[in-house]
């Protein structure tokens, strides 16, 4: 095996071994890394201690469109594409760096992680397919993720324009919270 092609192949591994530590599906794995599917199976066994999880991955736009998801996808959106066209980084590193990136904001804010890395990475194919654009909100001026060929001229973001339920809590927070002062009484 001559030494650059065993090179490739360290690579190849160690983006997986990266990705797998993200939270990749295999799935995400097979487009991504050119290893055979047994053994991208076995890494993922050997990294996270158990068989990877089966299903389809997600496929709706429409996720990306609700409220907190879209104001996520955007901030890990312009993360990825400030890496790419500003640094130069190629696409993978640039995405994994992204999503750590995404993550350490949301953590360091004690806010909750919205968009898990397949969903990232799906977002990321989204645009890669012309199926989303970045429209610019005419209030604050940022961009957010929105439907490819979508008329943007008059386009409010959901930060500046929220929904009526926006940031309430849903039927298992109120539960939860008329319990907690149960038993406090």
């Amino acid at each position: 095996m001559s030494e650059k092609k065993l090179l490739e192949e360290m690579n190849e591994v160690k983006l997986a071994i990266e990705l797998i530590e993200l939270g990749a599906r295999l799935q995400v794995l097979e487009s991504e890394v050119a290893l055979n599917r047994g053994r991208l199976v076995r890494l993922y066994k050997e990294v996270r201690g158990e068989s990877p999880p089966k299903g389809l991955l997600p496929f709706s736009t429409d996720w990306f469109m609700t409220w907190l998801p879209n104001v996520h996808s955007s901030l890990f959106y312009s993360i990825y594409r400030q890496l790419r066209e500003d640094q130069g980084i190629d696409r993978m590193p640039a995405f994994t760096k992204a999503y750590r990136l995404y993550n350490e904001h949301v953590e360091s804010t004690g806010g909750e992680q919205v968009l898990g890395l397949t969903r990232a990475w799906t977002l990321l194919r989204f645009f890669e397919s012309n199926m989303f654009q970045l429209s610019k909100c005419k209030c604050c001026e940022l961009e957010f993720v929105n439907h490819a060929h979508t008329p943007d001229e008059n386009y409010q973001c959901g930060i500046c324009n929220p929904p009526s339920r926006a940031g309430k809590p849903g039927p298992e927070k109120k539960k939860a919270r008329k319990s907690k002062q149960e038993s406090v009484i």
